[in-house]
């Protein structure tokens, strides 16, 4: 392949293709390279999150939560309801079809903004040379004058639990079971456990989550992360902390589970079925030859500075691939980011404004600094916190669980984080990380005009209540004249 390229991005998931959009935007030649391929062995864009992650996922959350409502939720509304019942494979078959309407808008989106589509991998060679192997096994040799490495991650394997998408699965083929597990276990609580767990537990399944941790969401604010347990304890979610897995065994059509509690005590659980949700780990394997001059990290983990270039003059690493939390959004503008230096451009990104949410139902979302963490810190904070129970339009909607937890600094009155579990979780959490960008105080929430009745005034009474001033639930502090 004789032609160069400004840009050549490997890999085309969310930090990829937004990557090689926008450098073509920018004037600059781009080219992108996907190995991924359909079930028909065509190669397809979009890499993990639309193919087998954030969408396909969702797709299958949204299904089983609607029939979960229709079989058990509409009583309340005056709305009777028999024999529901669930087509397992025509909600596989409408995950399938989400799945393929946006990759394929990827391809047009590539054509629209002069993208070059290179199907097959893409192996780093020295000298900003990129080595690709397409899907039929010729190879060629591309020139580029700047090269984005996006390969993104893949779950995590532990010996103790072999997958064969069989009995045991990885989160990819636990999107692909064709009928609902009585028993169904999961190694691993976290977000894509809890998700995984949630879609086949309102589809019927026993659920149990064994966690190796002690601490239930570790990550997040622990009064969020204890509310969230009690809710979906409450839900069905058998959830096991300090239950690390030591063992499987394949019996029959069964899959026995070996594990040890924190005080040391050995027991074992029989599952149908079997999802390992351990995480995930930036995928390298293929992805630099030696003379690359691209230094990876004991984890795999490519080392990037703060604007995403390795040590490798013009090569830049984003997504998975490198440090921070493995989100797509974090992926997709650091992508932007990257594409916007090499244009010459100023860019920088805020690592410190970066939202997570688990999509489960209700949601669990939080952007910025949990309470712990500004404790640890030394700062001083206030806190203010509103519960949904209080919100008439969660009431309205019949969906009160959660809570909203603002914190901001003590002195500046500044926002620090914001933590909620509740309907709308994600929505509502990102109208305080567009607060955050801007600085905003919580007497700036505070003082904006919030629609009624909304799900959005929890957070005009959280920010409320962060001084005391909340109109719709007691304080825990004296008002200030």
């Amino acid at each position: 392949m004789s032609d160069k390229y400004d840009v050549v991005v490997i890999g085309s998931g969310p930090a990829g293709y937004v990557a090689a959009i926008r450098a073509a935007q920018l004037g600059l030649k781009a080219a992108c390279i996907e190995k991924w391929k359909n079930n028909e062995g065509a190669g397809v864009n979009g890499g993990t999150c639309l193919n087998v992650g954030c969408i396909p996922s969702k797709a299958l959350l949204d299904s089983s939560y609607k029939y979960h409502e229709a079989a058990e939720g509409l009583a309340v509304h005056g709305i009777s309801t028999a024999g529901v019942e669930m087509d397992i494979q025509a909600m596989l078959g409408r995950k399938d079809k989400i799945v393929k309407q946006l990759t394929g808008g990827i391809a047009g989106l590539f054509k629209a903004n002069g993208v070059t589509a290179l199907y097959g991998t893409g192996k780093l060679l020295a000298a900003k040379k990129v080595e690709l192997t397409d899907n039929n096994g010729v190879v060629s040799v591309i020139d580029a004058e700047n090269v984005i490495l996006a390969s993104g991650s893949l779950p995590i394997a532990i010996p103790v639990a072999p997958v064969d998408n069989n009995l045991i699965l990885d989160s990819t083929g636990a999107l692909e079971m064709g009928e609902v597990p009585e028993r169904l276990g999961v190694i691993g609580a976290g977000v894509i456990g809890l998700e995984l767990g949630s879609v086949w537990g309102r589809l019927g399944s026993k659920v149990v989550l064994l966690e190796a941790l002690d601490d239930f969401l570790a990550i997040m604010d622990k009064a969020i992360a204890k509310e969230s347990k009690k809710i979906f304890t409450k839900q069905g979610l058998d959830i096991r902390l300090g239950a690390r897995v030591t063992g499987t065994e394949i019996k029959g059509r069964e899959v026995e589970v070996t594990y040890k509690t924190t005080a040391g005590e050995e027991l074992k659980e029989t599952f149908d079925k079997l999802i390992v949700c351990v995480g995930r780990r930036p995928f390298t394997q293929g992805l630099l030859a030696p003379g690359s001059g691209v230094d990876v990290d004991d984890r795999g983990s490519v080392y990037v500075n703060d604007f995403c270039a390795t040590n490798a003059p013009g090569i830049y690493a984003v997504g998975d691939l490198v440090r921070g939390p493995m989100l797509a959004h974090k992926g997709s503008e650091e992508g932007v980011m990257v594409a916007e230096r090499i244009a010459g451009h100023k860019a920088q990104m805020n690592y410190d404004i970066v939202p997570n949410v688990i999509y489960t139902h209700p949601e669990v979302a939080s952007v910025g600094q949990t309470e712990e963490q500004v404790k640890a810190a030394g700062e001083p904070y206030n806190v203010g916190t509103f519960p949904f129970v209080a919100s008439g339009r969660a009431l309205a909607a019949n969906d009160t669980d959660g809570m909203v937890k603002i914190i901001a600094h003590a002195d500046t009155d500044r926002i620090l984080g914001c933590h909620i579990v509740g309907p709308s979780a994600a929505d509502l959490t990102q109208q305080v990380a567009i607060a955050m960008e801007f600085g905003s105080s919580a007497e700036d929430l505070a003082l904006t005009v919030f629609a009624h009745p909304s799900l959005s005034e929890a957070v005009h009474e959280a920010a409320l209540a962060v001084d005391g001033h909340a109109i719709h639930m007691a304080n825990r502090k004296k008002r200030k004249k």
